[in-house]
């Protein structure tokens, strides 16, 4: 990619906009002198797609007689009511002559009331009022055959404006494609598509495509009007530009096929090797110390026997540094009055127990209750079944008993 996106205008041409200041004109007549051709341009060859004015041209005009009033008396337009006073016709007159096609508008617009306003040239108008074969036209009564066609319905300033409009583009066309970009400016974009099949001719036949002056309202409530106006609506006048869009799309074929995608170049699929994983970084940690393992309990066939101080033999022996478990063994005692002793069940230990997870929902989880946790005490520390211990306390009572 160059390192500039455009070049700068060169020092021999001038934009549009500065070539009218410079001939002390509007934007909107200098814009119509182009169209009408008295102003010749060149195109803008550092790609921005537009026209350029020569300063050879400018000097060319600057040297005419009656400079600048000359120049703006060519492209003066007026409309329907000043276009009567100036042919010294009604109003009516000239609407049914424009209608027929014998006036023909050089310039169109929509008001915002959404009305149709057209412009016509004033030196047009002043050459077909001082024609000898016109004045039967003016004066006198209107042929019948003319009247018939009004009666239809008849109305060819649309028409004739966009013949105006394609003469002006087919003039700036330089080469094959941008004729045909300038034909299809005219045509609806489905006979576009039926004429120019192929994608990329199509594309750039609407790369090409220029944009006439109506064609500005697309977007606004008046959009269909402006349509109306820019686009061909006869049968005869779409068939006519159809057939010379097709010889234009194949005198540039001919000449220059339209510019196509590069073909991708696919080389040949390779499998990727498969390459050894790199070993980690090693790194530095601190010793660590064996957990002690637990051993698992063994009872003897005849199960746990008591010993002379309430505990039970074949228990788990404890591994030299175990540490001491959070649950101790249930001893219940005796006490007076009888009833049971109360419980310890968790040692001093220096680590609390986590507390039971809250359920999120009232309701939901298991609610363990304290026989449960008393029987899962018992099974997980290897200690007397509950029986059991109760036989062991009221065995010694009943010996304390008998003995008194």
């Amino acid at each position: 990619m160059s390192a500039h996106t455009f070049e700068p205008v060169r020092s021999d041409t001038c934009t549009p906009g500065r070539a009218a200041r410079e001939l002390g004109m509007l934007r909107g007549e200098f814009d119509l002198a182009l169209q009408l051709g008295h102003v010749r341009t060149v195109p803008d060859e550092g790609g921005g797609g537009g026209r350029l004015v020569e300063r050879a041209e400018i000097d060319r005009l600057r040297a005419q007689d009656g400079f600048p009033d000359t120049l703006r008396d060519r492209v003066r337009v007026v409309g329907t009511a000043d276009g009567a006073e100036v042919m010294d016709i009604s109003a009516g007159r000239f609407t049914r002559l424009a209608r027929l096609g014998l006036l023909v508008p050089a310039k169109v617009y929509v008001n915002r009331y959404g009305a149709v306003v057209w412009l016509y040239l004033t030196e047009e108008l002043k050459h077909f009022a001082a024609a000898a074969e016109n004045t039967q036209l003016l004066k006198g009564r209107t042929p019948e055959t003319l009247r018939g066609q009004l009666a239809e319905g008849v109305d060819l300033r649309a028409r004739n404006w966009r013949m105006r409009q394609l003469g002006c583009l087919l003039r700036q066309a330089d080469d094959p494609w941008a004729r045909a970009g300038a034909l299809a400016a005219l045509l609806p974009p489905v006979e576009v598509a039926d004429v120019v099949e192929d994608p990329y001719e199509r594309a750039w036949v609407n790369r090409l495509r220029p944009a006439l002056p109506g064609q500005t309202l697309a977007g606004t409530s008046f959009a269909h009007v402006a349509e109306q106006i820019t686009t061909a609506q006869d049968t005869d006048e779409i068939e006519w530009l159809r057939s010379d869009l097709a010889h234009s799309v194949e005198e540039a074929r001919a000449l220059s096929p339209a510019p196509r995608p590069a073909a991708r170049r696919t080389g040949p699929t390779t499998r990727p090797t498969a390459r050894p994983i790199p070993p980690m970084a090693r790194t530095v940690t601190a010793p660590v110390e064996p957990m002690p393992t637990p051993v698992k309990p063994t009872e003897s066939a005849d199960g746990p026997t008591e010993t002379a101080d309430g505990s039970t033999a074949g228990t788990t022996e404890r591994t030299a540094g175990a540490a001491e478990p959070l649950v101790r063994a249930v001893t219940p005692h005796r006490i007076p009055g009888g009833g049971r002793a109360p419980e310890r069940r968790h040692a001093s230990s220096r680590v609390r127990p986590a507390p039971a997870p809250v359920p999120r929902f009232p309701g939901a989880g298991p609610t363990s209750t304290r026989s449960t946790r008393r029987l899962r005490a018992l099974l997980r520390r290897g200690t007397p079944r509950p029986a059991e211990v109760r036989a062991s306390v009221v065995e010694p009572g009943r010996r304390s008993a008998t003995g008194t």
